[in-house]
């Protein structure tokens, strides 16, 4: 199954990991044990974030390190900007709208 960036980051864990590994690289057990979850439950949130390109796991040793790949999440950036321009547009004429009709109602 074909996972995308917005799949992974839908889950408040999943960022929640995200979060923790944008600071530093963190090996697997250090990431379950900051959830009250399995340390099951927390690799198949990891499976997903690996699938979909937000971060990487690398063996160093006997440990498996987790590091977050934050240039992925400019499919959402990009994703969003376009949005936010679209809704900039459409506030900045409404705006213009309300300050031509405040303009018209007062009085001379």
């Amino acid at each position: 199954m074909r996972r995308d960036t917005f799949q992974a980051i839908a889950d408040p864990t999943r960022r929640e990991i995200l979060n923790m590994l944008a600071g530093k690289p963190l090996n697997i057990n250090m990431v379950a044990a900051r959830f009250n979850v399995s340390r099951t439950a927390v690799y198949k949130h990891l499976k997903i974030l690996v699938e979909c390109g937000l971060i990487e796991i690398r063996q160093c040793g006997r440990l498996r390190y987790c590091e977050a790949r934050p240039e992925k999440l400019t499919e959402i950036t990009d994703w969003l900007e376009k949005y936010r321009r679209l809704w900039t547009d459409k506030l900045d004429k409404l705006e213009g709208y309300l300050n031509e009709k405040s303009a018209k109602n007062k009085p001379s």
